[in-house]
C-alpha cells in the first residue's frame, strides 16, 4: 500500500503525456488524410492492414474496427508476408501500413509488392523521411511523440495515435457510407452488443397479450383487462383501433375516487404516449423508457399497436 501514491503519479503522468500526443493528431487530419480515406472508400477489393511488433496489435484493430463498420479488411503480419501471405493481396485491395520509424524491415518485401503490382499503398508513421512514407501512395504523418514510457522506447504514446488515426479512419468512412444500425446489427448478432441491436419487432408482445381498451369503455372493464394482461397499464384506443392514450398504475392511483370505475377510459387516460415502431433498437428503447420513466412501451404502425414490451424484457435481454 506504501507505493499507491507513486502508482498514481506515474499513471497520471502517463496519461498526461499520450493525452498530449493525442492532441497533436489533429494536425494530421489533413489533404493527405482525406486523400487515403478517399482511396479506401474507392477501393474494389479490400484493405489490407499490415505491420509488425506494437503496431501489427493496432493494426489488427484497426483491420477489426473497419469490417465491423462496412469496410471490408483483413490483417498480415508483416514477417508472414514474406512467407507466403503476399499471396492473398490482390490487384483491386489497397494496403495500409503501420510503422511509427517507417524503417521497419519486415515492410520491405510488402513495400516491394506494392510496387511491382501497382496496389495502392497507405502508409501510417511519424517519419517523413522513412522508407514507408517516400514510397506510399499516400502517407499519414503524425507528429513523433515522447513515448509515456519514462526511457522514452516502449511504443505506448505513438501506438495511441495510431490506433486513434485507424479509428478515424473507419468512422469517416462509416459516415462517408452512410453506414445504418441495421447494417451494424447484421455483422454483430452475437454478445451484450448483439443483443442490444435487436429490433422490437424480434421482442415484443402481439395479439391477445396486448393489453387495450375503447375510447368510451367504462373503467370497471378496462381494468379487469390492465390486471389480466399484467403489463401495468391499458392501452386507449379509438374508432379507427389507433392508440389516443395510455392509463397506467400511476393514473389510477391519481384519479382513483367513489365514481372511478363509471367513468370511460378517454376520462383517465394519459394523451399522446410515448410510442414506438418494430425497428426500433432494444438499447434504443431502454434509453426512451429510462428518459421517460416508463415501464411499458407499445409498438405502432400508424399508431395502431401492434406490440409491446416492458422495460424488464428488455433488461432481461441485455443482462
Amino acid at each position: 500500500m506504501k507505493y499507491n501514491k507513486k502508482i498514481i503519479s506515474s499513471s497520471n503522468r502517463t496519461l498526461a503525456r499520450e493525452l498530449n500526443s493525442i492532441k497533436n493528431l489533429k494536425y494530421s487530419f489533413n489533404n493527405n488524410f482525406c486523400k487515403a480515406v478517399n482511396l479506401i472508400y474507392n477501393t474494389k477489393g479490400k484493405v489490407v492492414i499490415t505491420g509488425v511488433g506494437k503496431s501489427a496489435h493496432i493494426g489488427n484493430k484497426m483491420s477489426a474496427t473497419l469490417t465491423s463498420t462496412g469496410t471490408p479488411s483483413y490483417f498480415i503480419h508483416a514477417t508472414e508476408a514474406s512467407h507466403g501471405d503476399l499471396g492473398s493481396i490482390k490487384k483491386d485491395d489497397c494496403v495500409v501500413a503501420i510503422s511509427n520509424s517507417g524503417e521497419t524491415s519486415e515492410l520491405n518485401n510488402i513495400i516491394q509488392f506494392t510496387k511491382r503490382f501497382n496496389i495502392k499503398l497507405i502508409s501510417i508513421t511519424s517519419n517523413s523521411k522513412s522508407i514507408l512514407h517516400k514510397n506510399a501512395t499516400v502517407g499519414i504523418l503524425f507528429k513523433k511523440p515522447i513515448e509515456a514510457c519514462p526511457l522514452n522506447l516502449a511504443p505506448t504514446s505513438s501506438t495511441s495515435m495510431s490506433m486513434i488515426i485507424g479509428d478515424c479512419i473507419a468512422i469517416s468512412l462509416l459516415e462517408l457510407r452512410g453506414f445504418k444500425s441495421t447494417q451494424f446489427k447484421n455483422l454483430h448478432p452475437g454478445g451484450n452488443l448483439g443483443k442490444d441491436l435487436k429490433n422490437l419487432n424480434d421482442v415484443m408482445h402481439i395479439g391477445k397479450e396486448l393489453p387495450l381498451a375503447k375510447f368510451d369503455e367504462k373503467m370497471s372493464k378496462a381494468l379487469i383487462t390492465m390486471t389480466k394482461k399484467s403489463f401495468g397499464c391499458v392501452g386507449v384506443v379509438n374508432n379507427k383501433k389507433q392508440i389516443v392514450g395510455i392509463i397506467t398504475d400511476g393514473d389510477l392511483r391519481r384519479k382513483l375516487n367513489a365514481k372511478f370505475f363509471e367513468k370511460k377510459a378517454s376520462d383517465v387516460m394519459t394523451k399522446n404516449p410515448s410510442l414506438a415502431n418494430k425497428n426500433m433498437l432494444v438499447g434504443e428503447a431502454i434509453n426512451l423508457m429510462n428518459t421517460k420513466k416508463i415501464t411499458s412501451l407499445f409498438i405502432c404502425d400508424k399508431k395502431k399497436p401492434v406490440g409491446i414490451v416492458h422495460i424488464h424484457d428488455l433488461l432481461r435481454l441485455t443482462s
